[in-house]
């Protein structure tokens, strides 16, 4: 039977009408009514259906007119299901979605129908990545493997919106292979995130590293979006050693970034939406500053454990790498070296980024040094737009990224004097910013200051009775009373953090289970510091031997009582417990020596 031009004139009026809805109208919905928009698409797309039904009843099968019909019912399904899956009808759009599949089922892969195809599979992974991820997975996989046997045909695809054209010939091949390349990029864009809640971080980082680059090579993101995207992945990368990975992608993100600052103000923007776009770009080159400072902490800090575990073997037994190309892959990862010797962008070049800071290990101070200057530049960055004024929260994290960026460079400087430096400049940052804070506000940042301080002050104090240890003339009172000051403020700090609690310290309160451990360590260290005061007077010795002893005597009785506390700090219970057997001892013979 011959078509009437007009029915299509109709369909495609009804065609247009519901993408307007679906794609402009909807934006505009008011608060009170969010889907408006799209219950007037529903409506007008089951009208539709009605219509090609009716059509479809008068055509032969394996006609092409059959084949058209059939494809522009398929995407009345797939729109109507994808309708029901954004207004929050899950059970709905299952329905829409299997009928949009009974339809196309026979001839998916033929090009009227594989935009349709690749569109309902990718709805089917958004419909169960809440509920069953391994669900969601299976349905995106398919996708993936269609859009790959259909590239290999070599086939044309055709654009859903040429299927409700009224002139039969026209299609528009360019937009059609467009927009079946945007598909497979949101199928992959998908895979990522379900690989992601089912665990296989590895997979999920290869498929979002893939998604990243198809949308640079096609020109088709969001700079701002894409640039944090990508440094995002950087961290997972650093996280599991591929340091050259991650360079390269908070490279690719600066240059990005770099790229849009000069169309930006290249372009015909003024005014209120310039500003806004500037703003924007601020907050997020601060957000990718802070990426990079993570990159030199993890970097130094790796490096630092990379040489403890291999003291004396380094160059013959270490085979820890930073690049993750050359990395042993355990069937863990599901992925292959292949995947990971191609986490690059070709379309791009960021060699100039690259260069600035290094992706191998340190092995030196020189190298320590090198890496710590590079990301004490991206912190005074990122300070530019996080301030202790506007952005509290973030500009405290700044500082304590900034504190471990020298806790780490310590650890490759063998000179004390220098060591001294680098722990007073620690104390300095926390201490200002301690001050500047309301600490009942800002409590658990406080709490992480105070400790820090604590522990600080204690690694400077062995450095100062370090360098006494090895002076052969006679201590000088200054030199005693600095040890002695040193001992006040680390325990000043650690019973800070302590009194914060406020516990019923007397009938051993239980301690909040993500307090317990530092709780206990804090304890710990203040009950060894009251044993460090260098004094010769015994009234002075037998105070701080009673309270180290009280302290101690506290750490035991809490284990006994708490019984999963002893997992948490092994060896600290078990110089308590040798402690509260042998100081009874000494306070015994102070007092004698006192009486």
């Amino acid at each position: 039977m011959t078509i009437n031009k007009e029915i299509f004139v109709d369909l495609h009026e009804k065609y247009q009408k519901v993408l307007k809805l679906l794609l402009e109208d909807s934006k505009y919905d008011p608060e009170t009514e969010p889907y408006l928009s799209k219950y007037s698409a529903k409506q007008i797309l089951i009208g539709m259906k009605a219509n090609i039904e009716n059509i479809l009843r008068s055509q032969t099968p394996g006609t092409q007119d059959h084949l058209k019909f059939t494809a522009m019912l398929g995407s009345v399904y797939l729109y109507l299901g994808t309708v029901a899956i954004d207004t929050e009808e899950l059970s709905l759009g299952e329905k829409h979605l299997e009928k949009c599949k009974e339809v196309i089922c026979l001839s998916e892969d033929v090009p009227q129908m594989i935009l349709i195809a690749l569109n309902m599979y990718n709805q089917f992974g958004i419909l169960w990545s809440k509920s069953d991820p391994e669900k969601s997975k299976f349905y995106l996989e398919v996708a993936e493997q269609l859009y790959k046997n259909f590239k290999n045909s070599g086939n044309i695809p055709v654009d859903i919106a040429d299927l409700f054209e009224p002139n039969l010939a026209t299609y528009h091949d360019n937009l059609a292979i467009i927009n079946f390349e945007k598909l497979h990029t949101l199928t992959l864009y998908y895979l990522a995130q379900i690989f992601g809640v089912l665990k296989q971080t590895f997979k999920s980082a290869v498929y979002c590293h893939i998604t990243l680059k198809r949308q640079l090579e096609m020109d088709d993101y969001e700079p701002i979006d894409w640039a944090l995207n990508s440094a995002t992945l950087s961290q997972f990368f650093m996280e599991k050693c591929g340091f050259k990975q991650a360079r390269h992608h908070l490279a690719a993100s600066l240059y990005i970034l770099d790229k849009y600052k000069a169309d930006l103000f290249s372009g015909t923007d003024q005014g209120e939406i310039l500003d806004s776009k500037i703003e924007v770009f601020n907050h997020r080159s601060a957000d990718v500053a802070r990426c990079w400072v993570k990159y030199g902490i993890f970097l130094l800090n790796k490096s630092k454990e990379r040489l403890l575990a291999h003291t004396e073997d380094i160059d013959e037994n270490c085979k820890i790498t930073s690049d993750l190309a050359k990395i042993e892959l355990t069937d863990e990862a599901q992925v292959s070296i292949d995947d990971l010797q191609n986490l690059s962008f070709t379309s791009i070049s960021v060699d100039k980024y690259e260069n600035c800071i290094s992706d191998q290990f340190a092995l030196t101070i020189a190298d320590a040094k090198r890496i710590f200057v590079n990301a004490q530049e991206w912190i005074g960055k990122a300070q530019e737009y996080y301030t202790l004024d506007t952005h509290a929260s973030d500009y405290i994290e700044i500082v304590l990224d900034f504190t471990q960026l020298y806790l780490n460079l310590i650890f490759f400087e063998d000179n004390y004097d220098s060591q001294a430096k680098l722990h007073k400049r620690r104390i300095d940052l926390l201490e200002t910013l301690s001050a500047n804070i309301n600490s009942q506000y800002y409590m658990h940042y406080s709490r992480q200051m105070w400790f820090e301080l604590g522990r600080t002050y204690s690694d400077l104090l062995d450095i100062k009775a370090e360098k006494l240890k090895e002076c052969n003339d006679r201590p000088k009172p200054q030199a005693l009373n600095k040890i002695n000051s040193l001992v006040d403020k680390s325990i000043k700090y650690y019973k800070q953090f302590i009194d914060s609690f406020k516990l019923d310290i007397t009938n051993l309160e239980k301690i909040p289970d993500e307090n317990e451990k530092p709780f206990l360590q804090a304890y710990f260290h203040v009950a060894a510091l009251f044993g460090r005061y260098i004094t010769l007077d015994k009234q002075f010795q037998l105070k701080h031997n009673e309270q180290q002893y009280a302290h101690y005597k506290y750490i035991a009785d809490y284990c006994e009582k708490h019984l999963k506390a002893q997992e948490l700090i092994p060896m600290e219970l078990g110089i308590c417990k040798d402690m509260v057997t042998l100081l009874p001892i000494k306070l015994l013979r102070l007092k004698q020596t006192v009486s």
